[in-house]
């Protein structure tokens, strides 16, 4: 630090300055700092990255993880240890103090492979701590003395203080980083690695060594379910999906059996009951039975869909989290930002090393003791102690000399040269040995240890097979005690607005132009959320979508409010609307996908003094029947026409329209209600995540019309069928998943328990209810066989047991059994022995419907051409057609 030192002048009379009488100035005492603390901070962060808070990616530890390990190693005896010794172990290596030991200790033991643990260790499930050191104990566990310590292949350094020997790293043999996970923060940079499964880990190293491709995904030990499709392969930049595992324990309760990742029962508690205060989720009561496994339960309020709740809960709670990982590692000491699947592959490559050096140092071990076996082996047999210049030796010397002479024929046959250690080693031989020594045992040994060597040659002429054994062997002994807790599924992505609780009122002031959820002595509008935005369409023609809020002025002269569902294309605008003061009128249909909050459109042309005249909003495309009535000065023959909206076309929200009329209108009203002229909509079920979806992606279930309804089968018997809202969910145990025909014949075979176990067979029709039926059997105890919706099912009954020697049966079970109800038992098939059914190909089918032949249809003359324009909601998306006019009334021409 003294080269850093050196005077200043200036400093030195700003010092002088200062000088008061009575003390004494003393010029050599100011020294210039400036340089001290130039590389101090970079040193400090260095150190943490390198020595504290960032995994070593040859062992996937810590310092701190690694000392423990090293400690509980030296004091391992196979017994336990109190956790309070091996902290205070540890501190001969780990400059840190006692906590942080005691922490990483903790930790590692609740990942249950490292560590045996004895005593409360905390719970990760409720976040429950430890008991204090000095109440448990640990040991090793024997996956770790397998797999992590070889003191042969272990690179040594010493302690902080100098007075131990300490690992650089341990010689691990496994993806140790990947399978515990590991998170820290350090200076300028974190790491965040998650857990992966064991097997699939052992699986995954087999493959990179043989060169194969492979994936790893996350498996945590609290369970749940993951997204993995943005996950990035856990490098920086990735996000993961967690979910929690919801079930329904009745229609009014919910259970979380499994939670997210990093969250405890505790935390996601609160942070449900923040949900339900702030009116997001309606639940009357929230319950933590957590003990061995997660059980929170989840009690409805009345009236509240369950299914609605479920998303619910992953919408506003940590039912549902996003993870970001950041695999970040020491490499060459400095950190490195890599794959998963990069980290597998340089761990397994290191396994390979490590298994060849260890291969390495066993053979010459054996070589060392094969050449001092066939040493001994000669120099008894020889009888090369015996003879005068031996025994009569004046000096160990002469004594060496003699046997080295008397060797020298047969340093030929020696696997390397004998040097004077050898000899030596030979004189300490105790002539009990001598005595004993058996020639034939000597070959033996020596044959045994040949060939073993010869073993060894081989595997290090196959280091990749070795490696692969390895790791099958390791999967073998260890694996069932790790399976997979985590399911790995795509979620669907849950909008907020979709599935809120309606936990506001909406309401106008139309005479001071205001909206809110405060003004509830006002004119009441909808139910609405506190995240929802409202659209808003004015006589003039304007309309934007605003964002909820407690008291908002928006101008008067509203016509329509409601909540704006973005991406919506069902519902459509009907409205007749006025082209300048007076100009002509226009009838429309339109939707509204998608546009800015906050900014202004118009459903006019823009021509000033245009007006709405009227105006409906329809959820599902309904096209209303509408009575106009003319101005009395215009003359018209008739008074008033009637138009019906479905025979307008539904075009881009931009458009013009169709003519309603030229002529002055005193009033445009309804005259009735009509229907969808959307027609039906195709939906798909996706059996990853039990949902529909109107996205083309699963299983298409068919077009659905208002009044279609789908028929779930579940595999215990149970039957229902519910509307096609993409917000139901379905349970994981689904048979059949269909379009409901209720005149869909059904076929079945099963074991009836209440007779005997006799076979059974039954046909018969599933009914329309939404409460769950069964059609199987009110015993437990009945097995189902085989199901059917085929018109015409055969089937072969195969016997078994002491009826295996008769002859298979063949069955037309259209007409064996006749169209009951579905509680009936059936008509029974046979009473012997049954070893297995098989469907056969029908020997029959339903004849095609017959082709009616259609009269030729008289067409009438059309008073004006009908012009089908494209649905778009973009401009581009109207090409030239979207300013086409359509006269509606021909007699106004």
């Amino acid at each position: 630090m003294d080269e850093n030192i050196e005077e200043m002048p200036q400093q030195e009379e700003e010092a002088r300055s200062d000088y008061r009488p009575g003390n004494k100035f003393d010029a050599s005492a100011v020294r210039h700092l400036s340089g001290m603390y130039e590389t101090w901070f970079l040193d400090y962060a260095s150190y943490v990255i390198l020595e504290r808070a960032v995994p070593h990616i040859s062992d996937g530890l810590k310092p701190v993880q690694r000392r423990i390990l090293h400690s509980m190693k030296r004091m391992d005896d196979g017994r336990y240890n109190k956790v309070a010794n091996i902290v205070g172990h540890t501190m001969q290596f780990h400059p840190h103090g006692d906590a942080s030991i005691g922490d990483a200790l903790v930790q590692m033991g609740q990942k249950d492979l490292l560590v045996d643990t004895q005593g409360n260790w905390g719970n990760i499930l409720t976040g429950s701590s430890a008991a204090a050191p000095r109440y448990i104990e640990a040991r090793l566990s024997k996956f770790a003395l397998d797999v992590v310590f070889n003191p042969k292949t272990t690179d040594w350094k010493m302690s902080y203080d100098g007075r131990n020997k300490e690992p650089i790293t341990l010689p691990v043999k496994f993806p140790l980083l990947l399978a515990q996970g590991a998170e820290g923060i350090a200076v300028g940079l974190s790491s965040k690695i998650l857990p992966h499964n064991f097997n699939e880990l052992c699986d995954a190293a087999i493959k990179s060594l043989r060169g194969e491709e492979f994936e790893l995904y996350p498996d945590f030990p609290t369970g749940g379910s993951i997204d993995v499709s943005k996950y990035n392969g856990g490098q920086r930049g990735g996000s993961l999906k967690v979910r929690a595992k919801i079930e329904k324990l009745d229609q009014k309760t919910l259970v979380i059996r499994e939670i997210p990742f990093s969250k405890t029962s505790e935390s996601l508690i609160e942070s449900i009951t923040k949900a339900i205060e702030k009116g997001k989720i309606k639940a009357r009561k929230v319950e933590d039975l957590t003990a061995a496994s997660v059980e929170i339960q989840i009690h409805l309020a009345p009236g509240i869909s369950s299914d609605k709740t479920i998303d619910a809960l992953y919408a506003f709670t940590d039912c549902e989290i996003n993870i970001s990982p950041n695999c970040c590692v020491i490499e060459d000491n400095k950190p490195k930002f890599l794959t998963v699947s990069d980290v597998l592959k340089k761990s397994a490559e290191q396994t390979k090393r490590l298994l060849k050096r260890e291969l390495e140092i066993r053979k010459d071990e054996l070589l060392e003791q094969l050449h001092f076996a066939s040493l001994e082996k000669i120099f008894i047999e020889e009888r090369i102690y015996k003879g005068e210049p031996f025994e009569n030796a004046p000096t160990v010397d002469a004594a060496c000399e003699y046997i080295d002479e008397r060797l020298t024929p047969f340093y030929p046959q020696m696997i390397r040269e004998v040097t004077k250690d050898d000899i030596l080693r030979l004189l300490e031989i105790k002539m009990q040995r001598i005595l004993k020594f058996n020639s034939d045992k000597a070959d033996e040994a020596i044959a045994k240890m040949k060939a073993e060597v010869k073993g060894i040659n081989r595997d290090l002429a196959h280091m990749t097979d070795v490696a692969v054994k390895w790791f099958e062997y390791v999967r073998e002994k260890y694996g069932a005690d790790h399976p997979r807790q985590t399911e790995i599924k795509n979620f669907d992505t849950i909008e907020a607005v979709k599935v809120v609780e309606a936990n506001e009122k909406l309401y106008i002031n139309r005479q001071e132009g205001f909206i809110g959820t405060a003004l509830k002595r006002d004119e009441f509008v909808c139910n609405c959320s506190d995240i929802d935005d409202i659209i808003i369409f004015y006589k003039d023609g304007k309309y934007k979508v605003v964002r909820i809020a407690d008291k908002l002025f928006v101008g008067k002269n509203i016509v329509h409010l409601q909540v704006f569902k973005k991406n919506d294309k069902r519902t459509i605008y009907n409205v007749v609307y006025r082209d300048g003061k007076q100009g002509t009128y226009f009838i429309k249909r339109f939707f509204v996908s998608s546009i800015t909050r906050d900014r202004e459109y118009d459903v006019t042309q823009g021509t000033p003094g245009s007006k709405i005249v009227y105006m409906t909003a329809n959820p599902n495309g309904e096209a209303e029947v509408i009575k106009a009535i003319f101005d009395p000065a215009a003359n018209r023959k008739r008074p008033f026409v009637l138009k019906d909206f479905s025979e307008v076309p539904i075009k881009g929200r931009i458009s013009k329209g169709n003519i309603l009329s030229k002529y002055p209108l005193t009033r445009v009203g309804l005259k009735s209600h009509g229907h969808s002229t959307l027609g039906g909509r195709k939906v798909w079920y996706d059996p990853d995540v039990n949902r529909l979806n109107y996205d083309e992606h699963g299983l298409l279930l068919g077009e659905f019309n208002e009044d279609d309804s789908i028929l779930i089968v579940l595999k215990n018997g149970d039957f229902y069928i519910t509307n096609f809202d993409v917000n139901n969910h379905y349970e994981d145990n689904i048979e059949r998943i269909e379009k409901y025909d209720k005149d869909k014949v059904w076929t079945a075979v099963l074991f009836d328990a209440d007779n005997k176990n006799q076979l059974y067979a039954k046909r018969f029709l599933m009914e329309a209810t939404k409460r769950h039926q069964n059609w199987f059997s009110d015993n437990p105890e009945s097995k189902l066989l085989y199901l059917s919706d085929r018109p015409y099912p055969r089937i072969r009954v195969n016997f078994g047991g002491n009826d295996v020697f008769r002859t298979p049966m063949e069955i037309e079970l259209e007409q064996f059994v006749g169209i009951k109800g579905f509680k009936a038992h059936g008509k029974r098939v046979t009473a012997w022995n049954v070893d297995y059914i098989e469907e056969l190909e029908p020997t029959r089918f339903p004849e095609p419907p017959a082709q009616e032949e259609q009269p030729a249809e008289e067409t009438e003359e059309a008073d004006e051409e009908t012009v089908n324009i494209p649905v778009s909601d973009e401009p581009n998306g109207e090409h030239n057609e979207q300013n086409t006019q359509l006269s509606l009334f021909p007699d106004e021409e």
